[in-house]
């Protein structure tokens, strides 16, 4: 059995593997590289690497793959109502026809996983903004992270932000509210975070500037600035120095009691980049239950900057 694809304009410049993954669901990469190799998958009738980028208009043939078997889980669609699409939509900071900068929700995902919920990406794919468009997602935020998020319109933008991003061109600023009087007012953080891929362990390098804002015996309010962009490294590099994000569930002392607060005290206040020499800076008004814990814990955050 062969079936036939044209490559659209929103999928110009992806890689082959990608983009079957992209059509059909998570599908293990050695399926994908066995079946390139065997040419059960071709481009313009040739055999390519699964490196390969493919462009507009390019034709994929697919031959005799029984993909129902290989799926592992298909990403389920989220399907929004007209409530949650406007309160997303009065969400956002900034809107043009390249991006919109918005500030997100704590609570609410980027993309969909393997189970239906609720994200960024399904949201705004119904959303009027995006009539004519495509939302791409170019960076991470935690689901429980608020703050400052860029997503953008077309396959290009998204390409060039992914790159400001990867580059570290972008330069973010994120306030945090931690257990504990931090000892030193500012300086910066240098660990070998660990995370695991299966049961492979990896190392990686992590690097955080750090400014302290206001602090006493109970708490204090952080300006971060991270240089690199390992998964969740702000939360695991106060955790690491005994004084863990309110809110924070996965990274906590044992003794930790949610208390006043329900949200991760981890907001992404600011982003700063540059695009043909034009300067963007978009900052998040903080939310009310952050305002809140600041008000309870006596710290002022007026020393902004």
């Amino acid at each position: 059995m062969k079936k036939t694809y044209i490559v659209d304009s929103t999928c110009n410049d992806m890689r082959i593997d990608r983009w079957m993954r992209h059509l059909m669901g998570k599908i293990p990469q050695s399926l994908i590289e066995k079946n390139l190799r065997t040419g059960n998958i071709k481009l313009n009738k040739k055999k390519i690497k699964s490196s390969h980028k493919i462009k507009k208009n390019d034709q994929i043939d697919l031959f005799n793959i029984k993909f129902k078997e290989t799926v592992i889980q298909k990403k389920i669609k989220f399907k929004p109502s007209k409530e949650i699409i406007k309160s997303n939509e009065d969400q956002i900071i900034a809107n043009n026809d390249d991006f919109i900068v918005l500030n997100k929700s704590s609570g609410i995902s980027v993309q969909g996983g393997t189970k239906s919920k609720k994200n960024l990406i399904d949201i705004f794919a119904k959303s009027e903004i995006f009539k004519n468009a495509k939302p791409f997602s170019v960076h991470r935020l935690d689901k429980d992270t608020s703050g400052v998020f860029i997503m953008a319109k077309t396959r290009e933008c998204a390409q060039l932000l992914t790159s400001l991003f990867r580059l570290r061109k972008v330069h973010k600023t994120y306030l945090a509210i931690c257990h504990g009087e931090m000892i030193k007012d500012s300086g910066e953080w240098n660990d070998n975070l660990i995370r695991y891929d299966g049961e492979k362990k990896i190392i990686e390098k992590a690097k955080t500037y750090y400014r302290v804002i206001d602090k006493n015996s109970e708490a204090s309010l952080v300006e971060l600035r991270p240089i690199t962009g390992r998964k969740h490294q702000l939360r695991k590099q106060l955790y690491a120095l005994g004084q863990p994000i309110f809110g924070d569930v996965k990274y906590k002392l044992s003794n930790y009691h949610k208390g006043v607060n329900k949200n991760l005290m981890l907001h992404s206040y600011q982003i700063k980049f540059m695009i043909n020499k034009v300067k963007h800076t978009y900052t998040a008004l903080l939310p009310d239950y952050f305002k809140k814990l600041l008000k309870v814990k006596r710290l002022n955050f007026l020393n902004l900057k």
